[in-house]
């Protein structure tokens, strides 16, 4: 078994490279390879020593896999390598013109099933949130590579907004497409 997965941050475990830009078929195969090695299903006639280090092995390998696999974990995990607290709860600071946008933002959202060609309206929101995103994800690169840690703090809160602005565009999507057909 390999007792040094313990050690190793959620990059290392995968033999990834700690980027934004992470190739998600790469890491996918490597997950599969290391599930091979770590499942507990191998270990099932072993001792309940090496069942119960089998179980965390597959546990932290499947965390690992999640956290790197979506966008805006992986660049929060980013920070916590970098020794950055994401504690969301605790820091409500945020740029206001950047919450005012938003809330007009949701506004709208709410508002579309009234808008005579509702889903015309989502997909051109829809475009509009995956650019914001693609060049707030390139703006967390460059502070990330330059340790402007703050900045890329700041970076990922307001991804996190437009993550779930995205999220409700599609359930409407979604919602008004069901009632059409």
């Amino acid at each position: 078994m390999t007792n040094d997965l313990f050690s190793k941050n959620y990059f290392e475990i995968f033999d990834v490279p700690v980027t934004t830009d992470l190739d998600l078929g790469e890491l996918s195969e490597n997950n599969r390879e290391l599930q091979k090695i770590v499942h507990p299903d191998r270990f099932a006639h072993g001792s309940e020593q090496e069942r119960r280090i089998a179980m965390q092995q597959a546990s932290l390998v499947n965390e690992a896999f999640h956290t790197l696999k979506d966008p805006v974990s992986r660049i929060q995990y980013m920070l916590k390598l970098k020794g950055v607290d994401m504690d969301s709860e605790t820091d409500t600071t945020m740029d206001g013109a950047f919450l005012m946008q938003q809330m007009e933002f949701r506004e709208s959202i709410a508002e579309v099933r009234s808008q005579s060609d509702p889903l015309d309206i989502l997909d051109q929101m829809s475009k509009q949130t995956k650019s914001q995103i693609s060049e707030l994800m390139t703006a967390f690169t460059n502070c990330y590579e330059q340790s402007a840690l703050d900045g890329a703090r700041e970076i990922v809160r307001k991804m996190q907004f437009l993550i779930k602005a995205q999220k409700e565009i599609n359930e409407i999507s979604e919602q008004l497409e069901d009632e059409m057909f």
